[in-house]
């Protein structure tokens, strides 16, 4: 499965926009630093905290410029089409073959690190229900054909204004795991010998394929999940 996500991937994503990106959030990352470092007047703390933030909301807005250069369209009214799902970061849709990838950017606390929780972002999972297998008894689980990627950019702990990583994700809808996770420079290495993407597909299971299921005789009642943690209004990235 992991071969069919990559291959839509890099068959959506195409290499000039990616070396764009990249050479457009290194030098976004370096502008905070000298921005901060030059100006702000700050102590050592206080200094690390607001280059953080100041970081991200550069390279996401030079990520929207560079996108929207390439072709992608910003997903309108801030709300993902036949969702209803509303999202408060700039998610940028390329599209293959009349499916989508939405791609967002995110920052890892460090390399192969799934990012803070987020409403944007839990709603961006939920695309991707129909990339693991699973039961849907009632026919009620998403059935959006896009799928949702995040390009993953890590800071360099030791180099002040330098990224350490910058990777292609796709991470699971229950936010658990990476379904998919490649360094960049590994992600373009072999995208020259890309070809047409096959998309994931999955056994349909009827009566007679699927397992026995045996409910208990005073079956537990469902209680929901709790709500994210994160709940302000504005959705604000952490550094």
């Amino acid at each position: 499965m992991s071969e069919n996500i990559k291959s839509l991937l890099q068959y959506a994503l195409h290499k000039e926009l990616l070396l764009d990106l990249e050479d457009r959030l290194k030098a976004e990352a370096v502008k905070a630093f000298e921005m901060v470092r030059d100006r702000a007047g700050l102590d050592k703390k206080r200094s690390r905290e607001l280059e953080g933030q100041a970081r991200f909301r550069m390279m996401e807005q030079g990520y929207e410029e560079v996108c929207t250069l390439h072709g992608g369209r910003l997903l309108e009214g801030g709300v993902i089409a036949a969702t209803g799902l509303k999202i408060f970061q700039p998610y940028m849709r390329f599209e293959v073959e009349a499916r989508g990838v939405i791609l967002g950017l995110a920052a890892m606390p460090e390399r192969k690190a799934i990012p803070i929780k987020n409403k944007s972002r839990l709603a961006g999972v939920a695309l991707n229900y129909h990339l693991a297998p699973g039961f849907d008894f009632d026919g009620t689980g998403p059935k959006v054909g896009d799928v949702f990627g995040l390009l993953l950019v890590s800071r360099d702990k030791e180099r002040a204004g330098s990224i350490d990583e910058i990777a292609v994700g796709i991470i699971n809808s229950a936010y658990s795991s990476f379904l998919f996770y490649e360094p960049l420079d590994k992600f373009l290495s072999d995208q020259d010998e890309a070809t047409t993407p096959t998309y994931p597909t999955f056994p349909v299971l009827n009566a007679s394929s699927a397992p026995a299921i045996k409910l208990k005789k005073a079956p537990t009642p469902f209680v929901p999940p709790e709500a994210p943690n994160r709940a302000d209004e504005h959705d604000q990235e952490a550094k």
